[in-house]
């Protein structure tokens, strides 16, 4: 069983291997996934995106359709997981732990909806675990599904063009980096996990509590 789950997470944080073996279809399903299920907070989005982008200016993948078909997941992850957080609503706050939900997540995506209202949804693109569990936050919020599709169509396009343009131009710039990409991959992890590590220090030293408390619908009208 152990040895199944490490060669399982092997798989999966094999970024380059994992798209080489996938292509363009892979990376949608994967961004899909991660945007739009709880089960997807764990996945190398930021990593996946810009080894594609590497790989396209290298000539293994299109570089069009990566930048037409990956938003369109991006921002239809989404759209299922603020359904799911407007059907549940604060029941997603009472439900327990499992292998696959932790309500810590929940409540990190609540307070940062908190902070920075409407933006978050545009913000929460680029911090793993928040970008998965903004939408269903944003949903049980009752924010509006207008303003929630405006701001999620743009953090789409912002987060998956940067990050692939970001690896393309990278790899145009700098001959043979395909096969130093782990030391990209490892690069691209460590900045996408600094701003929740700097929030969780700074959250610690402030002595904000961490219990998890339920939203109420009042940010509506936030921007």
């Amino acid at each position: 069983m152990i040895g199944s789950i490490e060669h399982l997470l092997h798989f999966l944080f094999n970024v380059q291997g994992l798209i080489q073996w996938g292509g363009t279809l892979l990376v949608c399903v994967i961004v899909f996934i991660e945007t739009g299920f709880f089960v997807g907070f764990f996945l190398p989005g930021d990593s996946l995106l810009v080894t594609a982008g590497v790989l396209a200016a290298s000539g293994q993948m299109h570089l069009s359709k990566l930048l037409l078909l990956v938003p369109l997941c991006a921002i239809g992850g989404d759209q299922i997981g603020y359904w799911i957080g407007r059907k549940a609503g604060q029941a997603l706050y009472r439900r327990e732990d499992s292998l696959i939900f932790r309500k810590r997540h929940l409540e990190r995506a609540r307070q940062f909806y908190e902070k920075y209202g409407g933006k978050t949804v545009i913000i929460a693109r680029f911090i793993p675990i928040v970008r998965t569990f903004c939408p269903p936050v944003a949903g049980a919020a009752e924010m509006s599904y207008g303003r929630y599709f405006a701001y999620d169509v743009a953090g789409g396009l912002l987060w998956v063009g940067s990050m692939i343009l970001g690896g393309y131009f990278l790899g145009r710039q700098i001959p043979n980096i395909g096969e130093n990409i782990h030391y990209v991959i490892a690069v691209v992890i460590f900045l996408s996990l600094l701003p929740p590590m700097i929030g969780l220090l700074r959250s610690r030293y402030s002595g904000r509590p961490g219990a998890a408390s339920v939203p109420q619908p009042a940010p509506n009208e936030r921007d």
